[in-house]
């Protein structure tokens, strides 16, 4: 999760985190490369005193100066293109998760399992246990097995809310009357936190996402210990 005064991004634990990172990195370089030339332009201008009339009028020039933003903003494009059809891509999910956005809570349902579902809520700052993070835990994870594609099922019941986890890449809206879906894969176990990234009312940041990632064994025995609590 992020750091006080971090100020990159959150380290990957989805492989399509990691191409937006790098997407991320590439597009920062040519802003960086872009930036300096531009720099050093106005640099020369305001130092150098002197006059030419090729200068002033210059077929080349003109021509240089509309062909490199094309290229350039191909570069940003075809990239941007390929990391955006990767995040529509939905193959074959081992595992299908229903998150329902109420004011002011989550509410998740395996629909593989006919009975298995809960609510989540935020843990109050009283009940936290040391090493728990305040605004950011919840009473009841979303628990998935670690490198299977996991398919979410996002929705709200009333109001504007987005589904939301930066380690993972993803974010969501879910919108009441509409059900839209995302995919991700976790490359290691872990624990991972997003929050409600919509403005939905007086409780909007009291609505944590919390998503462990745990061993397929281990999700297979929590799946039987909440079918037997339900």
């Amino acid at each position: 999760m992020a750091h006080p005064a971090q100020l990159g991004f959150q380290d990957a634990t989805s492989p399509l985190m990691e191409e937006l990172l790098h997407f991320h990195d590439h597009a920062l370089m040519i802003v960086l490369l872009i930036s300096v030339m531009v720099l050093y332009i106005i640099t020369c201008m305001i130092t150098t005193k002197m006059s030419d009339k090729l200068i002033l009028d210059s077929q080349e020039i003109e021509i240089i100066w509309t062909v490199l933003p094309a290229i350039t903003l191909i570069l940003i494009a075809l990239p941007s293109l390929r990391i955006l059809y990767l995040m529509d891509e939905i193959n074959d999910p081992h595992l299908t998760v229903k998150a329902m956005g109420h004011q002011w809570y989550w509410s998740y349902e395996y629909t593989d399992y006919e009975d298995l579902g809960f609510d989540s809520y935020m843990l109050p700052t009283q009940d936290l246990s040391p090493g728990q993070f305040r605004l950011l835990e919840a009473d009841h994870r979303m628990v998935i097995p670690v490198e299977s594609p996991i398919r979410v099922l996002i929705s709200a019941e009333d109001v504007l809310h987005s589904w939301a986890v930066p380690t993972l890449g993803i974010k969501m809206d879910a919108v009441p009357g509409r059900l839209n879906q995302t995919a991700f894969i976790t490359a290691r176990p872990g624990v991972y936190y997003g929050q409600c990234s919509e403005i939905c009312g007086a409780n909007h940041s009291f609505m944590p996402i919390v998503v462990e990632a745990v061993p397929l064994n281990h999700f297979e025995a929590w799946t039987t210990l909440m079918l037997e609590e339900a």
